[in-house]
Formats: C-alpha cells, structure tokens, sequence
C-alpha cells in the first residue's frame, strides 16, 4: 500500500464510520423508543436488554454497510475535490485508475463483511434474538399486563386489572374464559398472577379470593366462590410473538434449499426461497457495485462536486432498492428468472458505473448535468436585504448557514426514514395483502412521526456544522476579534432550536396523534389483518366512565348499534359483581327527541342482580326495556393510547382515571414527556456549541460524528428514565424530565467552561 492509498482508505474511513453509525441508529431507534423501554420497565438488566440490542445490528448492517460505503466515498472524494486535492493528484500523474486499488481494497473488505453478516450472523442473531425474548417473557409474563387495558394474548381469555403491583402479580382481576365456546365464564378476584414452567411446558392462571359467574344457553346461572383457583392455558398459543418469525429472510443457505424443494415437491413456485439464495450474495456484491459508483461520482475537479455527489449518491441507495424490489415483484409474476430478478440492480448500476467511470476518467471537469436546489447551492450564502429590526448582517449569515445545514440534514434524514420503511413494507404490495396507494397513504401519515424524530436531529447536526465551519474557516477568530462572543453568535440558532421546539410541540398537539392512529391502521391492514380488527371495531370489551365492564359482539357506529351486549356492574374495587345485563340487540335513544344522552333501548335479554355474598337477587328477562348506559360516542371514541393523544386529550384522560382511584404513574409519565420533549432542540443547541467549538477545526465530518453519539446518549437516556418512571422507581414528572436535566447541566459547564 503506498501513501496515497493509506491517504484516501484513511479519508474514506471516518465519513464511512460516521454513516454507518447514523444509518444503524436511524434503523434501531424504534427499538429504542419501544423495545428497550418496555424491557427496562419490566427490571430486565441493562447487560440483556444491550445483548438484545446487538442481536438485533446484523439484521441493520446488512443493510447499511453498502450504504455507508457509498456515503464515505463520495464525502471523502467529495472533499478531496471541493480542497483542489484531487487537481493536485491529477498534476502528479495520480490518474482516476490508479484511485480504484484503494476503493476496490475497501469495496472488497465491505463485500466480506456484508457476507459474513448475512450468511452466518442473521440467522445466528434472530435465533439468539427469540430465545432471549422468550425467556424474558416467560420469565416476567405476568408483567406484560398493563393496568385498566384489556389483556387479550392469552386464548380465549380476556384479562383486566386494576393495578399492577411493583412486588407482582395483579389486584382487582376481571377475567372472561371463553375457552367452551358458550357465554363467557367470569372470574373476579382479588389477586391474581400467572406461572410460567418451561421445562414441563405448563402454563397457568392462579386466582385467590374471588368468584366465577357462569351461565349456559338454558339460562341457568351459577356462582362459585373460591379461595385458590387455577386454570391452565394452552402453551402453545400464549406467546405466538415472542420475537421476529423465522421466515425465508433470516434462514440459512441449507434451509433455504430445502425450503425450495419442499415448495417444489408440493406443485408450488420456489422463486422466493431462490431468490433469498441470490440476495445474500447480490446484496454484498452491491458493494463493489458502490465502489465503482462512488469513485466516479465523488472524483471531480469542480468545488460543489462535495455537495452534488452527495445528493446523488442518496438516489443511488433509492434506486438499487427500488430496482430490487421491483425485480421480486417481476420474478413472482414469472416475468423474470428468480437469479436475474435479484442480481439485476448489480447488472443495471455497475454498467452505469462503468460508464460513469470511464467518462469520468477522461473529462474530470465536466459536471454530471445535475443542479441543486437555490438553498443548497453556496450563491445563496449571499446575504438577503432583510428589514427586520435587530437582525443585524452576522444574525443573517450564521441564521442562513444554520436553516441550510438544517435543510439538508432534514432532507437526508426524511430519505432514510423513507427507504428504510419502503424496504419493510414494500414486499407487502408485490405479495399482494398491500397496494401501492395504501402504501403511498402510509407513508403520507406516517410523515409527522418521522418529521418529530428529525427535527431534534437536524437542530443538533445544523448546530454542530455551523459552528464547526465557522471556527474551521476562522470565521469564528474574526467575530471574536470585534469585540463579538460566542454567545451572541449562537443567538440565531437558539431561536432557530426555540421555534423547532414549538414545531415539535405543535405537532404533538394537533396532527401527530390521529396520523399516528391512521398510519397504524393502515399498516395493520398491510401486515395481514382486517379493517375491523382495529381499533373501535375491535374493542368489544371497553370500561365504562363508572368502572363498569361491556362486552358486545360488533357495533355499527352509523346506525348506532350494539349486537350482543353485555354490561357487568361492580361494588367497590371490583370485588363482587352487582349486576349483569345482557340483551340480544342495543339501540341508542340519545338522538330522539326528549330521550337522555345515556338513553338506550334494548331487545331480548335479562336483568340479573346479586346479593354481597354473590347470590341471585332477582332475574328479570325482557323483549323490550330501556336502560340508562353511556352514550353511543362512548363505544365510537378511539383507544385511549398516549402515543394517539394530544397533550390535552392525555391530561383529560389521566384526570379522569385519577378521579377515579385508578394509578395513573403511566399516564403521567407520558404527559410529562409530551411537555419536556419539545426542549430536546433547546438543549441539543446548548450542548452543541461548546462541543463544535472545540471540535470544529476537525472538520464537520468530526462533528456530525459527535452529534450522531449525542443523539444516541439521548435517546438511550430517555427511553432509561422513562422506564424507571413507568416502573415506580421515580417520581413521573422526574422521570421525563431527568434528560433534559443531565444534558442542560452538562450544556451549563462546556458552555461555562469555552473560550467565548
């Protein structure tokens, strides 16, 4: 290796590392907000809940190793160019051919390590993946079961408790047995848990102090009062999803092989398992692909080749992806051979590359016929005439070089999130249970959710760049020597990270938590399920404003109508069952004239009431009656989940169950942090000067490295602390504010502590 391969492996490492961080993190962070939370707030350790974290990287790199190829060397020929290296090279005989032994030394270390993640860690980690969640479910199943939410995982039982208690177990149990095919057996007990045994592959539901309501189709009706109860649950069907399915995408090559003969022993085509064969091989290949690409693309003479490069290495990625998946659907409509149908964005892109290469080599000045947009290019640096008072010439430059950075990083970031969810989802349309219209309305709903996860991203890279450059070009030096400190410098961008905020907020308060419900939905439908099997179609079992339980089999939100229901009125805390109605069909009075708003009249059922000690007290049938319920709009409304409430639906929604006796440590939670997230951009501006300042003479590279950490540090602590919140361990408010707390002392003392 000479010097000048030691040079360009060296300068493409650092963006190459970068990328492959941000790539990884940005595939990773649903487990992040999720996975990780959940696990922590069940007391599972931080060393398992990192071992699942690391059985879940190879299923990311074996994506965003290519790409992170691709990025470091367009950034690193990139800012060869945009220095006059490359010029320098060309002066000294170093032609664009003799650049291809370092590029192909790193394409061919990529390819190994892409193959290796495929081949050997995929299936390994998926497999490590389902026996450590398995085990944690088993281990802490009884902690699956959220408080006031109707469990339904386990078979033909329907579970709901008050509260969970930290030491275990739940108090206050209502429980629906279905399992015979008839009225549904009732439990109510005072104490409940269930008991997981693996080795004798025995699951089972243990009840204390409570009664079972059963009632057969001749209307006889029993109650049984019990002290210890135990029911046995199918183990089979109690944990369907403890962890990603095995399917064709994480087998190994000898499984894939018998996978394709059974399919073809059976009459069927095996062009999926075929094609599962050749990606992992085409997959890996794509990175000598990219190196070819990367080289022709990032090499130029021209100064905004950098930035151009960049843009276009992005749709790059798009395109290879966009070209596999479309050679699947090809090869499953048996237009293609199932090895061509993979291999084919290697086939289409290297030969664009070796154009590419070719006429790169011999015209080097030439531009690739490519503009970028007016706010990316650097004549828009120039200073606009703006008359607003106190905007003085250096608040428009620093405030233009920040919102531009912050445009591009926004961009950037948008692209990942939506290739990234193009890849899971697109194989849906070409199997048929999606379409590309459902897939464009996902998409065009699940956009404020990706905006909300940006935009703290962006605020955190467009600060650590802008500072960087300006202290990187002495920028900074001149500012400082009239008379101008660094704190009035970062001025703009805390009002920039201020306004970012209040975007944050905003959207939390008006269009994130319907998008969110929607996009779900949608989501749902394209993984398989139903339309009414989501949300208020589904919830046939809700609770009531009083505490009171109802069951029903659907209900028409048109018509206003209820088929099937059921009503179970308690005393106190659940303890004893009062009353229980049911009636073959409900229909709502509220909309006549002179009825009240819980007004419903009811057809073909009984009226049964119990004494303390849980005997019969009366039993009324009926073929008409009327009864006072809540309103229809109660049954319509959507599932109260934090996640699809604004700020004032949760605070509404916490008060009333807290008026209620319920514990609300959850909700509180969730309500705080809807509050403190929005200050992440403040904070991550705080923090990102002083930390640019001392790093900016590195390059911006250097410090979106740093950022990316930063970004990561956060997430992680968020998700830690709102754990410990969930799980009792401290105070709600605490809980979700405690981030912000560490980071902003932390931004204090660099702050504090900086040459200004």
């Amino acid at each position: 290796m000479r010097l000048i391969d030691r040079y360009v492996i060296r300068e493409v490492l650092g963006p190459f590392v970068i990328g492959l961080l941000i790539f990884t993190f940005i595939l990773i962070i649903p487990f992040l907000i999720d996975l990780a939370e959940k696990f922590i707030s069940k007391g599972v350790p931080p060393a398992v809940v990192l071992q699942i974290m690391a059985t879940l990287l190879p299923q990311a790199l074996g994506l965003t190793i290519p790409m992170s190829l691709l990025l470091g060397l367009l950034v690193a020929f990139g800012r060869l160019s945009a220095d006059r290296e490359f010029v320098a090279m060309q002066a000294c005989g170093v032609s664009l051919l003799r650049l291809l032994r370092p590029v192909g030394v790193l394409s061919f270390l990529c390819w190994a390590a892409t193959s290796y993640v495929l081949l050997v860690a995929v299936p390994n980690a998926n497999q490590s993946f389902r026996e450590i969640t398995f085990n944690i479910v088993a281990a802490r199943a009884e902690g699956e079961v959220r408080p006031r939410v109707f469990f339904e995982d386990f078979p033909d039982l329907v579970l709901y408790v008050r509260e969970v208690p930290p030491q275990g177990g739940w108090n206050g149990v209502f429980m629906a047995d279905s399992r015979d095919n008839q009225q549904p057996s009732i439990y109510l007990a005072r104490h409940g848990r269930v008991v997981i045994d693996r080795q004798q592959r025995t699951v089972q539901m243990v009840l204390q102090d409570g009664t079972r309501h059963t009632a057969d189709a001749a209307g006889k009706y029993e109650v049984f009062r019990f002290r210890d109860l135990i029911l046995t649950v199918n183990p089979d069907r109690v944990f369907p999803r403890t962890g990603p399915a095995r399917g064709e995408r994480e087998m190994s090559i000898p499984e894939l092989r018998a996978r394709a003969a059974q399919i073809e022993k059976e009459g069927g085509s095996p062009h999926n398992p075929l094609m599962e064969i050749h990606k992992k091989f085409s997959i890996p290949f794509a990175c000598l692909v990219f190196g070819l690409i990367g080289l022709g693309l990032g090499a130029s003479n021209r100064r905004d080749g950098k930035l151009a490069s960049f843009v276009l290495g992005v749709a790059v990625i798009f395109v290879y992806y966009v070209l596999l998946w479309l050679g699947q659907a090809m090869a499953k409509g048996q237009l293609l051979p199932a090895w061509l149908a993979v291999w084919l964005p290697n086939i289409v892109l290297g030969a664009l590359g070796g154009l590419l290469f070719t006429w790169r080599d011999r015209a080097a000045d030439r531009p690739i016929g490519f503009s970028l947009p007016r706010f990316a290019s650097r004549r828009s640096m120039s200073v606009p005439k703006l008359r607003l008072p106190a905007l003085g010439i250096l608040d428009r430059y620093v405030a233009l070089s920040y919102l531009r950075v912050f445009a591009l990083a926004f961009v950037a970031m948008a692209g990942l999130f939506y290739i990234s969810t193009f890849l899971d989802l697109s194989d849906k349309v070409f199997k048929g249970t999606a379409t590309w219209s459902m897939l464009a309305r996902y998409f065009w709903y699940a956009t404020p959710q990706f905006v909300y996860y940006i935009i703290p991203l962006s605020v955190l890279l467009a600060a650590l760049v802008t500072i960087g450059l300006l202290t990187k070009n002495s920028e900074l030096i001149v500012m400082k020597a009239c008379g101008i400190s660094l704190y009035r410098v970062a001025l703009p961008m805390l009002c920039c990270a201020v306004i970012a905020g209040a975007a944050l907020f905003a959207l939390e308060e008006t269009v994130l938590g319907p998008a969110n419900r929607r996009a779900e939905a949608i989501r749902h439908v394209m993984r398989g399920g139903s339309p009414q099997t989501f949300d208020v179609l589904d919830r046939r079992w809700v609770v009531g404003s009083d505490g009171d339980v109802y069951h029903y089999i659907y209900f028409d939100p048109r018509e206003r109508q209820i088929s099937g229901l059921s009503v179970y009125e308690f005393t106190g805390e659940m303890r004893e069952l009062r009353r229980r109605v049911y009636a073959s069909r409900a229909m709502y009075l509220g909309g006549h004239e002179g009825a009240r708003p819980d007004a419903w009249h009811l057809e073909q059922g009984w009226v049964r009431e119990f004494t303390n000690g849980g005997e019969t007290k009366t039993f009324t049938p009926f073929a008409e009656t009327s009864l006072a319920l809540e309103p229809a709009s109660y049954f319509a409304t959507e599932r109260p989940e934090p996640q699809y409430m604004s700020y004032t639906q949760l605070r509404g929604y916490t008060n009333q169950l807290r008026a209620t006796g319920f514990d609300v440590v959850e909700q509180q939670v969730a309500l705080a942090r809807k509050v403190s997230f929005p200050f992440v951009t403040l904070i991550m501006t705080l923090i990102a000067v002083p930390f640019a300042v001392t790093t900016g003479r590195r390059g911006a590279m250097y410090g979106i490295g740093v950022g990316i950490v930063l970004a990561i540090a956060y997430w992680v602590t968020i998700s830690v602390f709102a754990a410990f919140g969930t799980g009792g361990l401290m105070a709600p408010t605490l809980a979700a504010w405690a981030p912000n707390l560490l980071f902003g002392a932390g931004a204090a003392y660099l702050l504090l502590t900086v040459r200004t």
